[in-house]
């Protein structure tokens, strides 16, 4: 796999292993991360009337001087700007002293229109804000419009967190080593990298694999082993039942999105839970999609014993009122106490948490996180975005320090649940550590009703068996895939159809890995 996303730490390690097994060495590894930068250079702008090299005094400068000497050898005009000499008897001082080319100071950076400017001056490993002569270096750069290869990542990006540290270059496209960092998906610093190129240096997969890496692109290959095929035999039951809670007569609509995702999703059955004044509303609309009137938590019960759905959807269109928190507390307690009583061990595995839940739970989250850690909880699957995660995590998201997928991780701790949190760069994570971000979003998913098609798909995929983590991540990059292929005009009601394409392929790929 090349998922894993390494934290410059994790990436130094990943060099040093390398080395130490052989047979490449510190400068060997340069080299070819210098070659791989230069062949992407010579592809992309073959007829560039000048080269402009910026190389900072670390590793990632050392890059830099071996992308320089590469291209002045292969006739194109270089210029080599430095920030500082490289440290003795490293090995970016080795590549330094093979380049012929004598650099100049970065603080007398000036470049010519129709060139091309090379960030090799601090990449990943950047800790503070970008200023002085690399300020200026960016803020020349931008003003001329000149295209930027990255070398790592854009200078002024934090690797960690996708911050923007004071200022940063703006690349149209990044290469980048072995295996790509947080920095190159989370935003802001995603939109600074432009195209990203995953170059291979040597360092192999049973390096990767030595550094037990909790961090993941959401790419198929992450979730694909355990994407549900139905089995010859199957019937309805066996490929799973969903239970969707709908709100009032005029608030029936984002349940009836989210029963419909949880249906195409595989699902073989789905009912939606109505309260009594809304059956009618509900009845007008379904088809495919069971109904039951469930105006009560005894009501709910005997729905959950007797139909033994393996997954809740409880929020969307329900309100965002404390009652609502308190019947999702109710509910969650009864789940719990239905598990411990083999008698009527049936009820639903997993709750998928959404919309206005969230925000009623936020009125007492300490019960929510302490109903959670009861034994036999059922598991919880959280989907906030940016304003349901503060109000539900008001001091995670508060802190400053963090990022977003450190802020994911944190509450997934807290809630003892898997957390969706929602946006451009949605992150996922579980209690136990792992996370993964999504990198294939797209801004047609910005319309209303399309989180209420994402938490039916969750509940859909894991109803069929899928793993906690990897089917919450499954259901994420399908949403996303989705919305993306369709395009404009995109409406939360196209979303559960346009899945159907996507799916399919899956299907294929899964049948054709077994």
């Amino acid at each position: 796999m090349s998922n894993e996303l390494l934290i410059s730490a994790e990436m130094s390690e990943a060099d040093r292993l390398t080395i130490a097994a052989g047979p490449a060495d510190g400068i060997g590894l340069m080299r070819r991360a210098g070659e791989a930068v230069a062949a992407e250079i010579l592809k992309r702008y073959p007829a560039a009337a000048h080269v402009h090299v910026l190389c900072g005094p670390g590793n990632n400068g050392g890059d830099g001087y071996v992308v320089a000497r590469i291209l002045a050898d292969s006739g194109v005009s270089t210029t080599i700007w430095a920030s500082g000499a490289p440290r003795p008897e490293s090995d970016a001082a080795f590549a330094a002293a093979e380049c012929p080319i004598k650099p100049r100071p970065l603080s007398g950076f000036a470049a010519e229109p129709g060139s091309i400017v090379v960030d090799a001056l601090y990449g990943a490993g950047l800790s503070k804000p970008l200023s002085g002569d690399a300020a200026k270096a960016v803020d020349t750069a931008t003003a001329l419009r000149l295209p930027v290869v990255a070398v790592d990542l854009p200078s002024g990006v934090s690797g960690t967190s996708g911050d923007i540290l004071g200022r940063a270059f703006r690349a149209e496209v990044t290469v980048t080593f072995a295996r790509k960092k947080p920095g190159h998906l989370l935003l802001p610093g995603r939109g600074q990298c432009g195209e990203i190129v995953l170059a291979d240096i040597g360092i192999g997969d049973g390096i990767i694999a030595q550094l037990a890496v909790s961090t993941f692109e959401n790419v198929p290959d992450l979730w694909l082993r355990e994407f549900p095929v139905p089995a010859v035999d199957a019937h309805k039951y066996k490929r799973g039942h969903v239970g969707v809670f709908s709100g009032g007569p005029s608030a029936t609509g984002a349940a009836r999105l989210s029963a419909m995702a949880a249906a195409r999703s595989g699902a073989g059955a789905v009912t939606v839970l109505s309260p009594p004044n809304a059956m009618q509303v509900n009845a007008t609309h379904l088809t495919a999609i069971m109904l039951r009137e469930a105006g009560s938590l005894e009501e709910v019960q005997e729905f959950l014993t007797a139909r033994r759905p393996e997954a809740l959807v409880f929020g969307p269109g329900l309100g965002p009122e404390p009652k609502v928190g308190n019947f999702a507390l109710q509910l969650i307690k009864a789940l719990a106490d239905g598990a411990r009583d083999e008698a009527t061990a049936s009820h639903a595995s997993a709750i998928v948490l959404d919309a206005d839940a969230i925000t009623s739970l936020a009125h007492q989250p300490q019960a929510l996180f302490e109903a959670a850690r009861e034994p036999s909880a059922p598991v919880l699957v959280i989907t906030p975005h940016e304003g349901e995660f503060g109000r539900l995590f008001p001091d995670i998201a508060g802190d400053k320090t963090l990022s977003k997928l450190a802020k994911a991780r944190a509450a997934a701790v807290r809630a003892n649940a898997v957390i969706v949190y929602k946006g451009a760069d949605t992150v996922i994570a579980a209690p136990d550590g792992k996370a993964a971000i999504n990198s294939n979003g797209a801004a047609w998913l910005a319309t209303a009703g399309s989180g209420d098609v994402l938490s039916g798909i969750i509940a859909g995929l894991l109803a069929q068996g899928m793993p906690l983590f990897e089917g919450t991540c499954a259901a994420v990059w399908l949403h996303a895939e989705a919305g993306s292929r369709f395009g404009p005009g995109l409406i939360a009601e196209d979303l559960p159809l346009a899945l159907v394409p996507v799916l399919r392929e899956l299907f294929d790929a899964r049948t054709a890995a077994q």
